[in-house]
């Protein structure tokens, strides 16, 4: 069990933010700026969005580009020093890929997670055997150890729902048809039911299922996301803004402008007020469990 948010991801984020502001402000295209500093479009691309960490000296070099002020290069370059921690998961570096390491620092750091899922189980509720079978339809070529690896992966991350401190809230909105579809088997399916109703009587998960019934609501036109949020400052300021993660078949979306983040807030909210309240989701997810065993 951890007792705090750890790893490199907000640094890093914020890193990039900065100079990209920085460029912007120098009036230099991402291109003009690469050629500057004889380095590809892509890896500046990777700094300015946070997906790589940064020496300390580049960063200067960055700055000095940019033409940025000297306090604001030596406090930058004092960041990019930060960017360098390694949160718990480098330790599955060999099974995780890059879109994943960000996506896992910044779960790590938020104080409030909102799901909507229509099809499966997020990863951070997911029960092992369950989790194995997901990585073994979707990696059919990948070895038993591999999936192994992944599955353990998958659960070391659980550990920040019940971590001493800052333990995220949770509010997770599953559409009735990840509760009826027998991934794994029957046996795995009624274990992995019998997991969420445990986890629902944590006080900082909420769960809710939108039933059938519902009809058409926001879910069917939003598809499956998570909505971070992040801790405050003491002057009330958040350490990162609101970020949308999207997982698609082939990669992997976030989303940080404040339009983008108001219309998914509005959407989950709009699926959340559709389903269930907690105690008749509860109900639901013990008569699914039940139908499993028998």
């Amino acid at each position: 069990m951890t007792d705090g948010p750890t790893g490199s991801t907000v640094p890093r984020r914020q890193l990039g933010r900065h100079l990209r502001e920085l460029r912007n402000r120098a009036r230099l295209t991402v291109r003009t700026a690469a050629d500057e500093l004889e380095w590809s479009e892509t890896k500046l691309w990777r700094i300015e969005t946070g997906q790589t960490s940064l020496r300390s000296l580049d960063v200067e070099a960055m700055c000095r580009v940019y033409g940025a002020p000297s306090n604001l290069t030596e406090a930058l370059m004092a960041l990019a020093k930060e960017t360098k921690a390694r949160g718990w998961w480098h330790s599955y570096s060999d099974v995780i890929r890059d879109s994943l390491d960000l996506y896992l620092g910044l779960e790590d750091a938020a104080a409030q997670l909102a799901w909507y899922t229509s099809e499966l189980v997020p990863g951070l509720l997911q029960t092992k055997e369950y989790a194995r079978a997901l990585i073994r339809e979707g990696l059919p070529d990948a070895s038993d150890q591999e999936i192994e690896r992944r599955a353990e992966m998958r659960i070391a991350r659980q550990s920040l729902l019940t971590r001493i401190t800052a333990a995220p809230i949770v509010k997770a909105a599953f559409n009735e048809a990840v509760l009826r579809r027998p991934v794994g088997g029957r046996e795995v399916m009624a274990a992995q039911l019998e997991r969420l109703i445990e986890v629902a009587k944590y006080p900082n998960v909420s769960l809710r299922v939108v039933a059938f019934e519902a009809g058409l609501h926001h879910g069917v036109i939003s598809g499956p996301f998570v909505l971070m949020r992040f801790p405050t400052t003491g002057d009330g300021r958040c350490i990162e803004p609101p970020t949308v993660f999207v997982d698609g078949f082939i990669g992997a979306l976030y989303l940080d402008k404040p339009n983008e983040v108001d219309r998914y807030d509005a959407a989950f909210e709009a699926i959340w007020s559709s389903a269930f309240d907690e105690a008749r989701s509860m109900g639901v997810l013990h008569e699914a469990a039940r139908e499993f065993r028998q």
